[in-house]
């Protein structure tokens, strides 16, 4: 049975047992501040679990797309090495809300495990939980009854609370789980050891493949758990176990989920995936991690140094590092797999066929930067290496900052110095790592307080497309500690206030009581469906009815923003073509960021052409039409663009100004002549493939226009109000450069003279020719005077001077100098404090600076004791 056969007989399954069958949510998470990315199943019902939206239906099953790399669920450095975990993943998965529970549920798992797929039953076992004396709950009885029906009881295995209770986190909806495993071992092993005894034990061919959980308390902060009123089934199945099971293979990689991209892993590196284990490990590590890398870019989230896009950047970097150090690749490999993977899995999720150029193009960028970043390091370890020639142990701190200043990888560190029979001490690298986890830690810290409800509520209702203002009643509120600062978030039964979502920041304002006590509203954030709003104190009686008032000239300007960004689509569609997709915005009050696909600079004459068309637009005056509920393919037929990356519900709202048409729960103006000017501030490049316009409206584009002419009279004013303003700077350039070359032709002059002189002057120190240099210089010419005698044998150059008020220093080692393991960045850092400064360089030429120039002549004695010595 292939994956693709294992998959679609899984969704008919459920869907003949009355569920309904929902896509994939996009890997990557948006508006969801606890999560980066999907990890399970469940959690695009997240909000149908917590209660906080009604269920739209009782019953759902899906395959969803999920990425297991970072918090707690953290598989990243197993993955290649095992046969079994993935960073990438597909998750099937059935659903029960407030619908059927345990009975149900493992009826149904065994049935399609030996009746659809006809898995062998005495190779399965299940477990469920042995209870908790801490939380004050018994064994799972219900679940182990009915297992009973279908197993012998030595099959039926205690789990403890790490493997057989399930939690969503900290806090939340949670319950017993009951684990499938199946025993895929030779009936030889089996007969040695009964598969009983390695559920659970980390034994790579007795393994987890379904997990159901049984959704019945709510953990408080406390810690206590207090039982749901709805009881909900979670159940998740990783497609590329049960394929193992399936197709008879010992590894995930066997299967036909992998074997084709490891075939063209082989077929461009030249190498077997069985050469040697090195190998098979990087292929495994590669055909995974494209998966992930693949998925995140189709899904919106590109490669970047902060948050998810670090997380996709790590991954991509670990795939290029495993190809580089053994399969040999030096060159952008990963990019020329996508065509591959796209054919094996572009059926299933159509956004790799529709993203595979942008796909190709970022991870091509990418690969190349960290060649880049991978050539350097190298040179940077061999300087290491020189530096701690006579201990043979690199300092930890050394190959912390080449971890964290250059992105160098610290096994790929450890690698070359065992090549070379060097060791790093690893201890003081975990030491300086754990500095950088807590700093990190301390940043982002945050102590939630439990949900407080005030009042009971069926849904919150979004009042704010229609409203500024409203009467409004606290339903529940908690408090929120970060960095040693207490906040409030208070949900209200309604509310105008549009919480930061799609890119569009949250509208602050206040709350009033009838009392006249005035609450500021700060912020308002989206969690799990819930409009959040975030206040710096509580009122005092948090029983009152309200008045919530939003900043109405703030949102105004955030609504123009926003129109204004479906208009620049447009025109960019118009002037640059069909091809342009938006990957990402930001709408502010002040501002806003527009990204969109694009493989090459747009030009100033397109950007002026851009932005001419975009206010002829707004000149329009084309008045908003609106349509909410709409069923998705309905507005699609409408002509409404869906972005990918995006999550859609069965029913959306559209947009409408004249011909520009999106999908959009944003705020919009209600009518493209409220927006006055257009300005593009800026465009530039942010990934491969990628483009960015910043760009602003009314007051604000007026504000810069203005100051843009006052600059301009400024600079017309320095050249005497000039008529021909620009030949006036031209001809001033143009003097410059002329008085540069003459001053560069006098320096090159004068080092000539001082070398001659310097040379004459030269001491020999301890069999080593010492130059040396005192007096007030410019550093052109010392760095002149450096590279002359460079290329000198046995000969350094120490230069103290002063330049602009400041003590200087500068150190050159010749070349055969520095081929013995002479370092002038490590030895004039040294000679630095003596001037009250700091400094570096490279290892045969270093400069410093300090604020002490009575300390040059000592600063100079230093050096030439450290450069003879």
């Amino acid at each position: 049975m292939t994956s693709k056969e294992i998959r679609e007989n899984f969704l008919n399954f459920f869907a003949s047992k009355g569920h309904t069958i929902v896509p994939s949510a996009p890997m990557v998470v948006k508006d969801d501040p606890t999560l980066m990315f999907t990890n399970a199943g469940m959690n695009q019902f997240k909000d149908w679990f917590l209660g906080n939206s009604p269920a739209k239906y009782n019953r759902v099953a899906d395959t969803q797309k999920c990425l297991r790399v970072s918090g707690k669920h953290n598989d990243l450095e197993e993955v290649g090495h095992d046969s079994y975990h993935h960073t990438m993943f597909e998750m099937l998965g059935n659903w029960s809300f407030g619908d059927y529970f345990k009975n149900e549920a493992i009826d149904w798992a065994w049935e399609i495990l030996t009746e659809v797929y006809r898995l062998d039953k005495d190779r399965l076992y299940a477990t469920v939980y042995e209870g908790s004396k801490e939380d004050g709950i018994g064994p799972d009885d219900e679940a182990r009854n009915r297992w009973l029906k279908y197993l012998p009881a030595e099959r039926i295995l205690p789990g403890n609370k790490k493997d057989n209770f399930w939690e969503m986190g900290d806090t939340g909806p949670c319950g017993p789980c009951s684990e499938i495993h199946i025993d895929i071992r030779s009936s030889e092993e089996r007969a040695k050891v009964p598969g009983s005894e390695l559920v659970n034990k980390g034994h790579h061919l007795v393994i987890e493949i379904w997990n159901l959980v049984f959704i019945q308390y709510n953990r408080k902060a406390n810690g206590e758990l207090a039982a749901l009123p709805q009881k909900h089934v979670d159940t998740g199945m990783g497609l590329e176990r049960l394929c193992m099971a399936l197709q008879g293979k010992q590894s995930n990689y066997d299967t036909d989920v992998f074997t084709n991209i490891i075939s063209q892993i082989s077929k461009l590196c030249g190498k077997k995936y069985d050469e040697s284990p090195q190998t098979g490990i990087a292929m495994r590590v590669i055909a995974d991690h494209i998966r992930a890398i693949s998925f995140s870019i189709a899904d919106g989230q590109l490669p970047s140094n902060v948050k998810a896009g670090y997380v996709i950047r790590r991954i991509l970097r670990r795939a290029v590092r495993y190809a580089y150090t053994f399969l040999g690749v030096e060159e952008p490999f990963l990019c020329r797999l996508v065509p591959t993977l796209v054919g094996e899995m572009g059926i299933a999720f159509p956004e790799l066929v529709s993203q595979k150029n942008l796909i190709e193009k970022v991870i091509k960028e990418e690969e190349e930067a960290f060649l880049r970043t991978l050539d350097k390091g190298i040179k940077l370890m061999d300087a290491l290496m020189v530096k701690y020639k006579d201990s043979k142990m690199i300092s930890g701190e050394d190959t912390f900052t080449l971890y964290d200043t250059y992105g160098f990888p610290p096994d790929l560190s450890e690698l070359i110095a065992r090549e070379n029979g060097y060791s790093i001490d690893i201890k003081s690298f975990e030491k300086e790592l754990g500095k950088q986890k807590e700093r990190s830690r301390n940043a982002t810290s945050s102590e939630e307080g439990d949900w407080i409800e005030v009042r009971p509520y069926n849904g919150v209702e979004f009042v704010g497309y229609e409203k500024t203002e409203e009467n409004v009643q606290i339903i529940r509120y908690r408090s929120v500690k970060t960095k040693n600062k207490e906040l409030f978030q208070l949900v209200f039964d309604k509310s105008p206030f549009y919480a930061e979502s799609g890119g569009q920041v949250g509208d602050t304002g206040f709350i009033e009581s009838a009392s006249g006590e005035r609450i500021s509203i700060v912020n308002t954030v989206k969690e799990n469906n819930l409009n959040i709003h975030i206040s710096e104190k509580l009122p005092k009686n948090i029983h009152e009815s309200f008045t919530a008032k939003i900043d109405a000239g703030r949102r105004q300007s955030i609504a123009n923003n926003h129109t204004a960004t479906h208009l620049l689509h447009k025109a960019l569609r118009e002037i640059l073509g069909t091809h342009i997709e938006q990957k990402g915005s930001l709408v502010s009050y002040s501002h806003f960021r527009f990204d969109f696909s694009h493989f090459e600079k747009v030009s100033p004459e397109v950007i002026r052409q851009v932005e001419n068309r975009v206010n002829e637009l707004i000149r329009e005056n084309k008045r908003k039409d609106e349509f909410r509920d709409v069923p998705v393919e309905e507005a699609k037929s409408m002509g409404a663009m869906a972005l990918f990356g995006e999550k859609y519900g069965d029913k959306v709202r559209v947009i409408k100004f004249g011909d520009s048409i999106e999908l959009c729960g944003g705020t919009h103006t209600s009518a493209t002549g409220n927006i006055g000017l257009f300005k593009i501030m800026s465009e530039s490049a942010i990934a491969a493939g990628v483009r960015r316009i910043e760009a602003t409206t009314g007051e604000s584009a007026e504000k810069l226009i203005q100051g843009n002419e006052d600059m301009l009279l400024s600079v017309r004013a320095m050249f005497n109000n000039s008529p021909n303003l620009v030949g006036s700077i031209s001809r001033l350039v143009e003097e410059n450069e002329n008085y540069r070359h003459q001053v560069e032709e006098f320096m090159k002059e004068r080092s000539v003279e001082l070398k001659n002189k310097l040379t004459e002057d030269k001491q020999y120190i301890n069999g080593v020719n010492v130059i040396t240099l005192k007096g007030e210089f410019h550093p052109e010419i010392i760095k002149n005077l450096a590279f002359a005698f460079k290329t000198e044998e046995n000969t350094i150059f120490i230069a103290g001077y002063e330049f602009d008020k400041k003590a200087n220093l500068a150190l050159m080692y010749s070349d055969d100098l520095v081929a013995h393991g002479r370092n002038a960045g490590k030895d004039i850092r040294e000679a630095a404090k003596l001037i009250e400064g700091g400094g570096g360089g490279q290892s045969f030429f270093a400069t410093a600076g300090g604020k002490n120039a009575d300390g040059i002549s000592a600063a100079i004695a230093k050096l030439i004791e450290l450069a003879t010595k």
